[in-house]
């Protein structure tokens, strides 16, 4: 493994904690229908489980509500049920064919305590980019001591590490940031 491996492998390790961040908060409801809200959850269907976009059209036919035509009209017990049993309390209507899953108005208290989840999946997300950091430093200490690196390359890589750590943990905050601003605008 050289220096450039690290750089390479932490930048990616970051990035995929930025992505997968940024896909959990999808699923953090801000009082608007959308339907990154559903489209993940898991359903128990066939003695299998599949992704609730697997099994049905999503659509947003008005601002505070969403409509799921499942392709298979037999799914449409499993999906109510996963819906009532998903965090998200919203509460699922089947409507012949169709379930109408209507988007309540966001309470202070609500509103609150998503911005607290919201904080802790970056938090996490934090922890998780600080970790790549700590094992690409680490590799790049071995690279040095087997003498592949010098002392001024090892600390050009502390600082490249360094610098791509802070360019993360800043998307993370701006993610937070704009999150934040949603949940709190209603």
């Amino acid at each position: 493994m050289n220096l450039e491996q690290i750089l390479f492998e932490v930048e990616e390790h970051m990035e995929k904690a930025v992505s997968r961040m940024v896909q959990e908060l999808r699923t953090v409801r801000t009082g608007m229908a959308s339907p990154a809200l559903v489209e993940n959850l898991d359903v128990e269907i066939y003695g299998t489980t599949c992704k609730l976009r697997q099994l049905a059209l999503i659509t947003v036919p008005e601002p505070r509500s969403l409509l799921l035509q499942p392709f298979d009209v037999s799914a449409i017990r499993s999906i109510e049920r996963a819906i009532h049993e998903s965090r998200l309390g919203l509460p699922p209507v089947v409507d012949g064919k169709l379930i109408r899953v209507f988007i309540p108005e966001l309470s202070e208290q609500r509103r609150r305590e998503l911005v607290r989840m919201v904080k802790q999946i970056a938090e996490e997300s934090r922890v998780r980019i600080r970790a790549s950091r700590r094992d690409a430093l680490e590799a790049a200490k071995k690279l040095e001591k087997m003498g592949i690196l010098t002392e001024d390359e090892l600390r050009s890589a502390r600082e490249n590490i360094q610098r791509l750590t802070n360019c993360f943990i800043g998307q993370v905050d701006k993610q937070v940031e704009t999150k934040d601003a949603e949940l709190m605008k209603f």
